[in-house]
């Protein structure tokens, strides 16, 4: 479970665009090239929300009020399973900025100072193990991933392989494809080499296969 909160300003964006920024922003987590994924990461998007909140009072650094007539400050703040935040931070950062860049854009307001001035916050937060819970009861990282991944995991068992590079394979988990020759995010179950997109899928296949791995 993932939660996406945006402070802004108040009256900066207007309702329709509240509620295309917040689709944009799961868009951006959630966004993957890889066409194999596109069932696994609608599983995670149903899982996110997204909240927008307009503080009663926004105070700089430089101890003046943010005006909403001047350029709007963003911040926000994505919390997640702790075990996901190193990974999640490599992409999410750039491509939650994109979105608010993408806004500013449609308000004819200019863009890339979110990324030449600290107009735009980023923080990815990640929550203990055994602190998020999901249908009355603490899920844990791997709960999340499985909840996510175990309604697809025939689909992806049969994707085709024949058409990939050599070398390359498809993550049993959640169906991307790995370079083997770029990862050492492996395992070898009955003699069959499987590649992971990213640690978590390998845990988690690793612990549906009794397998227990070194930290």
């Amino acid at each position: 479970m993932i939660v996406i909160e945006i402070f802004a300003p108040a009256g900066v964006l207007e309702p329709a665009q509240r509620q295309q920024l917040g689709k944009r922003l799961i868009d951006a987590l959630m966004g993957t090239e890889d066409a194999h994924t596109e069932a696994v990461m609608d599983s995670a998007g149903a899982l996110t929300q997204v909240l927008i909140h307009e503080p009663a009072a926004w105070i700089t650094g430089d101890r003046h009020p943010v005006d909403p007539a001047d350029p709007p400050r963003y911040l926000v703040r994505v919390s997640a399973p702790a075990a996901w935040r190193q990974e999640m931070s490599t992409h999410a950062i750039d491509h939650l900025t994109q979105a608010l860049a993408e806004t500013e854009a449609e308000a004819h307001r200019e863009p890339d100072r979110l990324r030449d001035q600290p107009h735009a916050l980023v923080h990815i937060v990640g929550i203990a193990e055994g602190s998020l819970g999901m249908c009355g009861r603490p899920m844990g990282s791997l709960d999340f991933s499985q909840h996510m991944t175990a309604p697809h995991r025939d689909t992806i068992a049969h994707l085709p392989t024949d058409d990939l590079p050599p070398r390359t394979v498809t993550d049993p988990v959640c169906g991307m494809t790995v370079d083997l020759n770029t990862t050492d995010l492996t395992l070898e179950i009955d003699g069959a080499l499987h590649g992971f997109c990213n640690g978590q899928c390998r845990r988690a296949f690793a612990t549906e296969h009794g397998l227990s791995l070194s930290a």
